[in-house]
């Protein structure tokens, strides 16, 4: 049924049976190692303005940078009064992590990422710290974004000093736990609703920044446009990689962890971002936070039972059924596809688009549906009414175009949209489906073309006449 593990090379997707699920995606390394996470933030920086995507710390990656970053340290660096960090460029849990301001101390060989320190963190209690944030991603093309409303702060377990002779001191300069744990001065918290230790949640955070004053309404906005810029830079690597490579639209879903810095400021500030983040709870604070955030993903992600297990009917909407998950199209469904990955303005699709809703959309509009009935604690931040400018730094795509026609149009009254579904599933239009040698949107090409192909025959029904399909039942 599915598989928790490490990412694994792209064409080993094609490898999943179509009744199984992992927790990646293909191509998901552009967002996970810092050094394509950095390309692919230079490119979106280059397209459309450091104003835009400017949240990230100025990278090098070497060796490939190496000139370039001799060059700006000389510009900035004489006095050794700017400070640099040094990672690897796959590293995680803070492994060959440094903090540098000498010229002498960087290795000139190695394969790194040397990114300018925020030098002017926002502290607490006099220590830095980072938020880790949970962003679960279900669909890459449409694309879908859930933020877990809440997350862990880490702190570093000695008060922070702007001294250059303290950079060596890891314990100061660097939040992971991993690192900070084995600190002779690191205090655990064994109260998620308490204000004290080195780690809390970050819904305790909010409230200790709302005593100081501060407007955590705006600052968690600022996270959540963090969050969808983030994917977005790597959305246009990623998409490609999933058609060629994923067998059904069902096999993948992904968890990140995005780590925050907040500044003295509070500009936020990406980090890293996370494609395989730790699950374990070492203390009764993870548990609080951790639990809750994998039962919800789990219910949300909608695993589906191979029809040969169990003794449900076959019928029964647990069951897996393909046809839910077909990427072929009909001529009619490519051509409309094709129409509207055109030249034409926001209000001419959205007030078209969904005239005429074909098999393939409903299924699509119905998944997602679907997920907003057990979302759980996540918060879709991706589609929703309000995300349509974030469409101009993505590809045109028929799917992104789509679900902002519906938002706009269903968003503020979700029940009336999941009316018109159901009375399209009551006539079986999901269950319409191509044959898989009339189109394929696997193909590399964004718009398809047309083919030859009819509208699929009038197949039974798995799913109930009265509402959407069923998902499993949630986990408790």
């Amino acid at each position: 049924m599915g598989t928790w593990g490490k990412h694994m090379k792209s064409p080993m997707f094609k490898t999943l049976k179509e009744t199984q699920k992992l927790n990646h995606f293909p191509g998901t390394f552009q967002l996970g190692r810092k050094d394509r996470l950095w390309r692919n933030f230079q490119k979106c920086i280059h397209m459309y303005g450091y104003k835009e995507f400017g949240f990230i710390p100025r990278t090098y990656v070497l060796p490939q940078d190496l000139k370039l970053l001799r060059q700006q340290w000389q510009h900035k660096n004489g006095e050794g009064d700017e400070k640099y960090i040094i990672k690897p460029p796959a590293s995680a849990r803070g492994t060959g992590i440094k903090v540098i301001n000498r010229w002498t101390q960087l290795p000139k060989r190695m394969s790194l990422v040397v990114q300018e320190y925020i030098a002017n963190p926002y502290l607490i209690n006099r220590s830095k710290f980072d938020l880790r944030l949970y962003v679960l991603v279900t669909s890459f093309d449409p694309l879908r974004i859930y933020l877990y409303p809440d997350g862990l702060v880490r702190f570093a377990s000695v008060p922070y000093s702007v001294d250059s002779k303290d950079l060596k001191d890891r314990y100061m300069h660097l939040t992971n736990y991993s690192i900070n744990k084995l600190s002779s001065q690191y205090t655990a918290n064994e109260d998620a609703n308490a204000c004290k230790g080195h780690k809390w949640t970050l819904s305790t955070l909010w409230e200790y920044m709302e005593k100081k004053g501060v407007n955590t309404k705006r600052l968690w906005k600022n996270l959540q446009e963090l969050v969808i810029k983030t994917i977005i830079t790597a959305e246009s690597t990623i998409v490609p990689l999933c058609r060629e490579n994923m067998n059904s639209r069902y096999s993948c879903y992904e968890l990140f962890g995005v780590d925050v810095l907040l500044d003295e400021q509070l500009k936020t500030w990406l980090l890293e971002v996370n494609i395989s983040p730790s699950l374990h709870s070492q203390s009764p604070l993870d548990e609080y936070v951790k639990g809750p955030m994998i039962q919800s993903m789990f219910n949300l992600v909608q695993f589906h039972l191979p029809k040969k297990l169990g003794r449900l009917n076959q019928g029964t909407p647990l069951c897996y059924d393909p046809r839910l998950y077909s990427t072929s199209l009909t001529k009619k469904e490519a051509n409309k596809q094709e129409y509207f990955c055109q030249s034409i303005s926001r209000q001419e699709y959205a007030e078209a688009i969904l005239e005429n809703l074909t098999g393939d959309d409903v299924r699509h509009l119905t998944k997602a549906e679907d997920e907003l009935t057990v979302v759980g604690n996540f918060e879709r931040i991706f589609p929703t009414s309000q995300t349509h400018r974030y469409l101009d730094f993505l590809e045109v795509r028929y799917y992104n175009r789509l679900f902002d026609a519906w938002e706009c149009k269903y968003e503020g009254r979700r029940q009336k949209g999941i009316q018109v579904l159901q009375m399209l599933c009551q006539q079986k239009m999901h269950l319409k489906v191509a044959p898989p040698n009339v189109i394929d949107k696997n193909l590399p090409n964004s718009n398809p073309s047309a083919q030859n192909g009819t509208e699929g025959g009038d197949l039974p029904m798995t799913i109930t006449s009265s509402a959407l399909p069923e998902t499993p039942v949630p986990i408790k």
